[in-house]
């Protein structure tokens, strides 16, 4: 079971498409009318595409019958897989499993460098097969992956930003990504490529002004990155406990910074040590958020639930904390 499969209720009536995983054994489906609740997995079973294409099928001249309510639509479960072809190579799939049409381009990234690999469009329940295999023994040399993809439908929609994914497999982490690969139905090393989309302003897209270089300034522009090359980005690996508590970020004060101003400091310390955390192959984390409104735990908890490299998270030492404190444990 995936996000974005389409399922239905064991003991009831009701059918509808998953939006997350949540913790305890249960999925969120979204059902008609856009409601969305909790379901137990044991409850739910898959519904095939070949099954709900037999019973879509009108038969003999029958017509088939209007629709009585809105259609629910899968929008999100856009995956990259790496499916194992033999011991030693591995082929990469582009997996749509959403009921949106998503014309496409997929590049390597190494530096400054692009390669395009393969563009197409990717229909609704489909997959594409690239023509390059990748070694496993040459993973941590994996290019980064450059993903690029629009959402269409011919129909009435609402405004969807563009998505734009980069994929860099860690080998600390691709061993635990092996799931059933929703579409192709074979095993395979899975990472979602929209897990976190958002929607975002029209204006966002917008072109940024610019203003026309005469030759030389072109020269000395070219020969400026030429001499200058760009230096890798470098983490430092955080403390295992890490404090939020604003007093710790600003130990000479809020400085007369609002409300949300400082909720938003918080947040953002939480996503760089978060990233830190990951990208220097730590297995666990620990973040104080105190207690308060609980407005900064819910929000964290929301993040996390949604981070692909994060295997889960808890409560850390209520004894100590109380809860206060939300230990990470990393994939």
């Amino acid at each position: 079971m995936n996000i974005g499969d389409k399922v239905r209720m064991i003991r009831a009536k009701e059918q509808g498409v998953v939006t997350r995983f949540l913790s305890g054994n249960q999925v969120e489906i979204e059902i008609e009318d856009g409601f969305r609740i909790p379901v137990l997995r044991s409850e739910l079973v898959v519904v095939s595409p070949l099954e709900a294409e037999r019973l879509l099928r009108p038969s003999g001249n029958a017509q088939p019958p209007r629709p009585t309510g809105p259609v629910i639509l899968a929008n999100q479960g856009i995956y990259m897989a790496f499916v194992a072809q033999n011991d030693r190579e591995f082929a990469v799939h582009l997996v749509n499993n959403t009921d949106w049409d998503m014309p496409y381009t997929l590049a390597e990234e190494r530096g400054t460098t692009l390669n395009g690999l393969q563009s197409g469009v990717l229909k609704p329940r489909s997959s594409a097969k690239l023509n390059d295999y990748y070694s496993f023994s040459t993973l941590d040399s994996w290019p980064t992956f450059l993903f690029q993809g629009l959402w269409f439908r011919a129909a009435k929609v609402s405004f969807r930003s563009p998505l734009v994914k980069r994929l860099k497999c860690r080998a600390q982490t691709f061993h635990v990504s092996k799931k059933t690969v929703p579409v192709l139905n074979q095993q395979g090393h899975l990472y979602q490529l929209d897990a976190d989309e958002k929607e975002a302003p029209a204006e966002a897209l917008m072109p940024l002004p610019t203003v026309p270089l005469s030759p030389q300034e072109l020269k000395e522009e070219m020969l400026k990155a030429k001499n200058n090359p760009a230096i890798p980005p470098s983490f430092e690996r955080p403390s295992s406990v890490v404090d939020l508590h604003i007093d710790v970020l600003l130990p000479k004060g809020p400085g007369g910074r609002q409300p949300g101003e400082l909720l938003d400091l918080q947040l953002e310390t939480f996503e760089k040590l978060l990233e830190n955390a990951i990208a220097t192959g730590m297995s666990e984390i620990t973040f104080i958020h105190g207690v308060g409104t609980g407005t900064l735990r819910t929000e964290l908890h929301r993040r996390l639930g949604r981070h692909p490299h994060v295997k889960y998270f808890e409560d850390a030492q209520k004894q100590k904390f109380g809860y206060g404190a939300t230990k990470v444990f990393i994939k």
